[in-house]
């Protein structure tokens, strides 16, 4: 029987168990990351092996190191999702603005002598800088245009930093952040919980900023420019001022990624400001699921552990011992990675986000067949 609270259409009935706490357990749901991050709070205290995931227990120092670069990828790609997967541009220069956090926040340490905390704030200011004039350029055209311009500005950064102009970027080796200027709770071996803790953090605000930004009147904008740009203008509203915000907003998370990644490493290092790490990072969006809350961060996490983990996988010993047509191409941890790669993209169409969607689907199917067909 519908009653007068029901909304039309739905009908609840007595014998249905749950009718009565739908409310409340879809209420109970929505904090299910609150658990998740008490749990990955409390992993440095942790001496619980993951035997085949992770080397020894989960507290160690090296363990440790692994997972909060884990958060921080896992993070970074969720904020460069906010282009891709909820704005529907395909920037291939993100790495720009990770660098300039990393290399900014380093070289005023090192050649002005600021404390890390304002070495930090004018990295992070000079990465919003950065995405806010280029992004202006590159959005004055889209498609692939867009694209192109992004990549031509990516690689005129990774050919700067490696000339190495003035000796402030140090070329093909980098720099080492200055241990005197680090905060001491952030240097050495035994302080890897701390930088773990750090690396959370970073990837709390980035949940929260992007989960804001997504729900807010500004967001849905970005919806419909992705879904279709020309009815956004037939409304009367500019795309390129909403296209700019976006670009900014994922330029700044990213530069704050930078800045996380330079204590993790202890360094600078011209490996971030390649195309090939923008490349990484849409790998990782593609594998979670693009446009989706979480997805990008199960791919930033999978594809960083993997990157880590099949190389010991390819100089194991069990690898060594097969015969060459199976060890030679098991033995390159970039091939592993494609295949992994792949077969998630055949698998899990959507990526990994999708898979609950299309496990339920599947359920569900079932069931109708076996109530039509007893």
């Amino acid at each position: 029987m519908t009653t007068a609270t029901q909304p039309r259409g739905e009908t609840r009935t007595a014998d249905h168990p749950l009718a009565p706490h739908a409310g409340p357990l879809r209420r109970a749901a929505r904090w299910w990351p609150a658990p998740l991050l008490v749990v990955l709070f409390i992993a440095p205290y942790s001496a619980l092996p993951l035997p085949g995931l992770l080397d020894g227990p989960i507290g160690s120092p090296g363990n440790l190191q692994l997972l909060a670069l884990c958060l921080v990828f896992g993070a970074l790609a969720t904020g460069y999702d906010l282009l891709l997967g909820r704005t529907g541009l395909l920037s291939f220069g993100h790495a720009l603005y990770f660098a300039a956090g990393t290399y900014v926040t380093n070289t005023v340490m090192l050649e002005a002598g600021l404390p890390f905390a304002l070495a930090a704030l004018l990295g992070l200011l000079a990465g919003v800088a950065l995405s806010a004039a280029l992004g202006a350029v590159s959005l004055r055209v889209s498609g692939i245009g867009f694209s192109m311009v992004t990549l031509a500005f990516a690689q005129a950064g990774s050919i700067l930093v490696q000339r190495d102009p003035g000796g402030v970027t140090g070329g093909e080796e980098g720099r080492a952040a200055p241990a005197d200027k680090v905060p001491a709770a952030f240097v050495g071996i035994d302080h890897t919980a701390n930088l773990y803790w750090i690396a959370l953090a970073y990837l709390v605000v980035v949940l929260l900023v992007v989960h804001w930004a997504v729900r807010s009147p500004t967001g849905r904008v970005w919806e419909g420019i992705k879904e279709n740009e020309r009815r956004v203008e037939v409304l009367g509203l500019r795309p390129y001022g909403f296209k700019l915000i976006a670009f900014v907003l994922a330029g700044a998370l990213a530069a704050l990624g930078g800045i996380v990644y330079l204590l993790l490493t202890g360094g600078a290092t011209p490996q971030t400001t390649t195309s090939d790490f923008t490349l990484s990072l849409l790998v990782m969006v593609v594998l979670g699921g693009s446009g989706t809350r979480w997805g990008p961060l199960a791919g930033g996490i999978l594809y960083t552990w993997a990157d880590h983990r099949l190389g010991d996988l390819a100089n194991s010993g069990a690898v060594a011992d097969l015969p060459a047509v199976l060890r030679v191409p098991l033995s390159q941890p970039l091939f592993l990675l494609g295949a992994l790669f792949v077969a998630v993209i055949y698998l899990l169409p959507g990526g990994m986000a999708r898979l609950p969607a299309r496990l339920r689907a599947a359920r569900t199917t079932t069931a109708r067949k076996e109530t039509t067909h007893p």
